[in-house]
């Protein structure tokens, strides 16, 4: 480090060698015009005070600095920026010019040695940059203004040699270049794009400063936060008219501004389609937008969805609404300057559930635009491009969207169990379809396709299917007011309700065992091994030895070790309604036997061979539903009804027996209740009737309904395919 002090200050100057940096003090500052080398890069120079004269000069690697005596950087100049240093006549000053036209000029007695260290660095790094326009190379094509980086050579070896070899970063080309046809940068790394002021003559340089600096400005202007004032004129119902004296009317001129936050309540809707309209005007209160915001006070402790239900719900109904509660929110966000985080919550909220108008959408977005500094803005950008392609919803946010907004997360993970007793996290978002959760998941696990897979909801003691066209929170929220209102609430508390969500087969129409080895392994198996323990289905005793010793070596594989304790795990390898036929040790050695036949077998081997088995039955892929019937006097009370890919079957509980299979091309009509369901087989007039006690009569409906749309969409593509072959 060097430190050269004025002698005036009766500081001794000792004898130095160049190094890394340099601090001075110049006494004096002054004005120059003159350059030394004489470039016209130097010509038409502006002369800049500093707003001190007493400056600290430190120069290193990287640039010259002015500091003030507190060590405060008053001006930073990179090498790239330096065009000129000179010193005058006297030796006691040297100036600096810049690529900007400006220059500084200092006095001091080592003015000599600060200009020679200054130039040395500038020799020391060196990077070709073109600056003429010249004739094109015949090796390297460039073109005034583009940015050379040499491969090998340094800055000193091109400024004395003739030609130098480099990458035009524009074209990404390597070639020669002439050397007189280029300025070269004194830097190592990269310059900054303002370095292309080099390029242009003094006149083009003060024109670029010139409109740099009004650009800026008017980019500040832009980016001031838009409102719907302009909407306004044309869409907002006319201010209330004052008829108070002058000084009223300056105190109520804020109330004017429609458009603008305000801390009392709206009398009256903001849109003039939602005035005319009486009954929807009701419907449009502001209040619980400010209560939610704290802009209205509310002594009530309310639940986490109480007041976004009643801000919400009316929109869901009216299609006027939606509009009016977007103004509304946007109106609360503009100039409110204390919970403006509140109004971007609902703000989030809102866009998930429905998108604005065609006539208000360009006014959100620039809203959105001119807020994109905030975290929400973006989302809030895509949410409304999504609702815009999926849709509205149909009922208020769920609880879970609230407390995240309300915890600052717009991620939303939610926990989804599989049949083989594992889960994973799934990111649901406010647009998300049962049919794209379904897609999303069925991708996690590298199904082959999730066709026939759905989303069940486990609530309390029902679980039912979400509909692959049903926004996923638009189905719990739905479901989750459904029971609430089953079961009223005790002394004002309303019960609580956690939910499962559960990915399973439901229908099998297509499902051949070995055609996706890891829906067989996650799914199948496990979902069809409960039902055939239960003794739904009609097997021979050959075939129970057989899976026995396959559900062992699925549990355990190979290991023998559990042999003697097969006799108490009976229930978990032989159908309930088998077991007593033979002794515990009976049940041992034949399950034995059976598994030594499978050596060698993995666990996933035996699931395979398990469904492979299975799935020779008629029965493979049902669902069982036990009923009593009381209108068909040939079947028994008691029935078990299996609806699989073939149709609706009755079987005899205690033979196992298929009485009749009622395809589902003969089956004219069905209904269900809390405690029944109805079939009708052919005609609706003469055809027969099946009634049914059941309490599950939801799950048969819902089942029904499914494998008959599912059959109705495949005839009709059959139909549309026949159609284009001909």
């Amino acid at each position: 480090m060097i430190l050269l002090t004025p002698r005036d200050k009766g500081v001794d100057h000792s004898p130095y060698s160049v190094s890394s940096s340099l601090l001075m003090h110049p006494t004096t500052a002054e004005s120059s015009k003159t350059s030394e080398d004489g470039r016209s890069l130097c010509s038409g120079l502006k002369s800049v005070v500093l707003p001190k004269n007493d400056l600290i000069v430190a120069v290193n690697w990287t640039g010259v600095y002015f500091v003030d005596e507190q060590e405060q950087v008053l001006l930073e100049l990179s090498f790239p920026e330096i065009t000129a240093v000179s010193r005058k006549l006297q030796g006691q000053s040297f100036t600096l010019a810049t690529i900007k036209g400006d220059e500084y000029t200092f006095t001091s007695n080592n003015a000599e040695d600060i200009r020679d260290l200054v130039v040395t660095f500038l020799e020391i790094y060196k990077v070709p940059f073109s600056s003429s326009a010249g004739e094109e190379s015949t090796f390297l094509s460039f073109r005034k203004g583009d940015l050379i980086l040499l491969d090998q050579e340094t800055g000193e070896q091109v400024l004395n040699s003739g030609w130098a070899h480099g990458v035009n970063e524009r074209t990404n080309q390597k070639g020669d270049f002439p050397v007189d046809c280029v300025y070269v940068l004194p830097t190592m790394t990269r310059p900054q794009q303002d370095i292309a002021l080099v390029t242009m003559t003094p006149e083009q340089r003060q024109e670029s400063v010139r409109v740099s600096q009004v650009v800026m400005v008017e980019t500040d202007d832009r980016t001031k936060p838009y409102t719907l004032e302009e909407f306004s004129y044309d869409y907002f119902r006319p201010p209330p008219k004052h008829t108070l004296s002058r000084v009223m009317v300056t105190k109520n001129r804020g109330k004017d501004k429609l458009w603008s936050c305000t801390r009392e309540p709206l009398k009256q809707p903001l849109l003039k389609k939602v005035v005319s309209h009486e009954e929807l005007a009701q419907d449009a209160c502001i209040l619980p937008i400010m209560k939610y915001m704290g802009d209205y006070p509310s002594k009530r402790t309310r639940s986490v969805n109480e007041l976004t239900d009643q801000i919400f719900e009316g929109a869901l109904k009216a299609e006027p609404l939606k509009d009016e509660i977007y103004c509304q929110i946007i109106k609360q966000l503009t100039d409110n300057h204390v919970n403006e985080e509140k109004g971007w919550e609902l703000l989030w909220l809102c866009t998930g559930l429905f998108p604005p108008s065609n006539v208000l959408l360009p006014h959100i977005q620039r809203y959105l635009q001119s807020k994109k500094h905030h975290p929400l803005s973006g989302d809030c950008m895509q949410r409304v491009h999504k609702a815009l392609r999926n849709g509205s919803r149909k009922y208020p946010p769920h609880l879970v969207e609230v407390e995240a907004i309300q915890h600052k997360t717009t991620q939303i993970f939610h926990k989804v169990y599989f049949p083989d007793d594992t889960d994973e996290a799934f990111e649901v978002e406010s647009s998300t379809k049962a049919k794209d959760f379904c897609q999303n998941i069925s991708t996690r696990l590298l199904l082959k396709s999730p066709e026939g897979f759905s989303l069940f909801v486990k609530i309390s003691d029902k679980v039912i299917s979400v509909p692959e066209g049903d926004f996923f929170f638009d189905f719990v929220r739905h479901l989750t007011d459904w029971i609430k209102k089953s079961r009223p609430a005790k002394d004002g508390i309303v019960p609580s309700l956690t939910y499962q969500v559960f990915f399973m087969k439901k229908l099998w129409t297509n499902t051949v065992p070995g055609k996706d080895s890891f829906a067989d392994s996650i799914f199948h198996y496990y979902q069809e091994l409960p039902k055939y323990l239960r003794g739904y289905h009609k097997c021979s005793r050959e075939e129970v030895f057989q899976l026995a010793a396959l559900i062992y070596r699925v549990k355990f594989e190979d290991d023998k070790s559990h042999f003697p304790t097969i006799p108490k795990m009976l229930r978990e390898l032989v159908p309930q309604d088998l077991i007593r036929q033979m002794s515990p040790d009976d049940w041992k050695r034949s399950v034995v036997a059976y598994f030594n036949k499978q050596a060698g077998k993995s666990r996933e081997e035996a699931k395979l061979m398990f469904l492979k088995v299975i799935y020779k039955w008629p029965t493979f892929g049902s669902a069982f539903f036990e009923v009593k019937q009381t209108t068909e006097p040939n079947y028994p009370e008691i029935l078990l009804i299996a609806i699989n890919k073939h149709g609706v079957s009755l079987i005899d509980p205690k033979s196992k027996d298929i009485l009749t299979t009622h395809p589902f091309t003969k089956i004219s009509n069905w209904s269900s209740g809390n405690t029944y369901f109805h079939i009708t087989i052919g005609n609706l007039v003469r055809g027969s009737k099946l009634l049914c006690e059941t309490s599950l009569g939801y799950k048969m409906d819902d089942l029904l309904t499914s494998y008959i749309s599912q059959m109705l969409t495949t005839m009709n593509k059959h139909r549309s395919g026949r159609g284009h072959s001909k």
